[in-house]
Order: C-alpha cells, then structure tokens, then sequence
C-alpha cells in the first residue's frame, strides 16, 4: 500500500482504512456493506445531511436514505435537530459499548422470537402426530425424538435473552468491565 506524504491526505487514508474495516464487519453481520461504510463515515463526523452522505459516499440519495433507516432501526443513527437548517441531519452513536448492546440485542431478540415460535409451532404439529391413531409407530417415534430435539433448543434462547437483558442493563459489565481508555 503506497501512503501519501501529504497530511490531509494521510488524515482521509487513516479514516478511510477504518471505514472499509467497519464495512466489511457490518457486512458478517448482515448490514449491507455500503451501510457499513456509511456508518464509517459518519463516525468521523459531527452529523450529516443526507445530500453530505451522497456526496462523500458517491451513493444515490435513496440508498443513503434507505442506509439511515437501517441504521436508524438499531439505534445506531439518530436524527439530530439542526437550528437554522430544513434538511435532516443525523449523527451517529460513536460509543461502541453502545454499539454493540443496540445492535447486538436487536438481533438476538429477534433470533429468539422467530425461532422459538417455530419452535412451539413445530411442536404442535408433532404432538398432533404422535397423538394420531392412524400414524404408524415409527413416525410417532421420529416426531417424538424430533420433538425433544426441538424442545432442548428452547433453554438456549432463554440464555440468550437473558444475556441481552443483561447487556442493555449493563449489569453484564459488573462482570466485564469496559477497560479504561489506555491513550
């Protein structure tokens, strides 16, 4: 990688490096890249139009719109009011603690909900099996072995919510503390 002697340009190519790592983190955890980047972006700045984002991100404005949104649903972007200003600004959370309990527990909640209700649908469809007079007994047996694998599955997702009510309450950090800011 060549670098730049040029400070402003040094300056844009440190950020830039933080940026496409931050995309291509967001993109192993299912925001699109471009997201990701726009994340980045926003990072380094105090807020920002969306005509701004375009801009430095050479995206359409509906996609950085789209972009916002989705960052917005993880509370990773807020709207920011602006005095003097009619467009939208937004800003975004620069706490990684933060971060990582807003996004992290929106994702988990939503594992759990999705799974653990098909889950219980499953179950219910297996009880009907094994309760079936006219099932022959090795369908009784795999719908009853299938559903005890099922219903083993169900304390995981109790863990997990249990880890996320402990993180957006913060008593998870009684037990790993935030390290202090060694500059």
């Amino acid at each position: 990688m060549v670098h730049s002697n040029n400070p402003d340009k040094q300056l844009d190519e440190a950020k830039d490096i933080v940026i496409n790592a931050i995309g291509e983190t967001m993109d192993l955890y299912g925001i699109n890249r471009s997201v990701g980047n726009l994340f980045g972006t926003m990072l380094f700045e105090d807020s920002m139009t969306l005509d701004e984002m375009r801009e430095q991100l050479q995206m359409s404005k509906p996609s950085m719109s789209a972009g916002v949104k989705r960052l917005q649903e993880f509370d990773l972007v807020k709207q920011q009011f602006t005095r003097g200003s009619r467009k939208q600004h937004f800003i975004a959370e620069k706490d990684f603690f933060n971060f990582f309990s807003n996004f992290f527990t929106r994702k988990w909640k939503r594992e759990i909900v999705i799974n653990s209700e098909a889950v219980y649908d499953s179950v219910a469809i297996l009880d009907k099996v094994i309760n079936d007079k006219n099932a022959d007994a090795a369908t009784k047996t795999e719908a009853s072995e299938v559903k005890a694998q099922l219903i083993d599955t169900l304390p995981y997702y109790d863990w997990l919510d249990n880890l996320g009510q402990a993180i957006e309450s913060g008593e998870i950090f009684k037990y790993f503390p935030i390290p202090e800011n060694k500059k």
